[in-house]
């Protein structure tokens, strides 16, 4: 009986040491098929913007804005670099929405707060976006808020006012900054480039600006809030009001085209108003 009881011993001793030497092989080769399993594995990283194609577009905007780069050069350049934007924009997953998507650029507003008149303050010609801070024209519609008392607030609610983009697209250009007695005549501007329809969108005389270069937008995102900054904005006898501009970049020219953009703002769906 003591025999056999020791036989018994011996034999487990023997069996633990062999798992013993035998678990730390088995642990360092895991089965493949566990790996491809693994959720880290299979969840896919987000795309990120690359920054720096948008701070350059930016300082690329800057230049035209304030004259330090030739119109020629500045012609010659701008398609390639809104080409680079539309390639990483559909990286990113960027969706393309059609007009009929389109949301009216103010909450709580119709195009019955645009400038009134046959062109509704809509005056293309003399405007050179390669002239930057220096163009003429109107190429833009002023839309109007309620605020006599010109605080940048609605006076029915007492709320700052949401700008909102329009169309889909990528914000590629803003300008935070401004001042009273700045010489700057959009004051805290945005743009937005649209690649599925070759447009580019300003909104000027913000007060807060809630993007920046490289955010990707849809149709009643908002952007900023409306204010009154500008060289002629800020003054008392200039409304409160967003100026919105609408440029087409023709097949054949390299250079942005005022759109007569009142039929599509008349047709926008308008957002109820949700201020801050």
């Amino acid at each position: 009986m003591i025999v056999k009881t020791a036989m018994k011993l011996i034999l487990l001793l023997v069996l633990c040491g062999y798992l013993c030497t035998a678990l730390p092989a088995i642990a360092a080769d895991p089965d493949l098929s566990e790996l491809l399993a693994s959720p880290a594995a299979t969840i896919p990283t987000p795309p990120t913007p690359s920054r720096s194609l948008y701070k350059e577009f930016n300082e690329f905007n800057n230049r035209i804005r304030d004259g330090r780069i030739s119109k020629a050069a500045a012609r010659a350049e701008l398609p390639v670099r809104l080409a680079e934007i539309q390639t990483d924009y559909r990286r990113r997953g960027g969706k393309e929405y059609l007009a009929t998507e389109w949301i009216f650029p103010v909450a709580g507003y119709s195009a019955a707060a645009i400038d009134k008149g046959k062109s509704h303050g809509f005056v293309p010609r003399g405007y050179d976006y390669f002239s930057g801070n220096r163009h003429g024209g109107h190429p833009a519609y002023d839309i109007f808020i309620h605020d006599r008392n010109q605080d940048s607030r609605d006076d029915r609610t007492g709320s700052a006012v949401y700008v909102l983009s329009m169309t889909g697209g990528v914000v590629v250009a803003v300008d935070t900054g401004w001042q009273q007695g700045s010489g700057l005549r959009g004051g805290n501007y945005i743009w937005v480039y649209d690649p599925a329809n070759r447009l580019l969108v300003y909104y000027a005389h913000n007060e807060t600006v809630l993007v920046e270069p490289g955010t990707m937008v849809k149709p009643g995102d908002p952007l900023a809030t409306i204010g009154r900054s500008g060289l002629n904005a800020a003054k008392r006898r200039s409304p409160t009001h967003l100026h919105f501009s609408v440029l087409r970049l023709q097949n054949s020219s390299s250079s942005p085209v005022p759109m007569a953009a009142y039929p599509a703002l008349s047709q926008a769906k308008s957002l109820p108003y949700n201020g801050l």
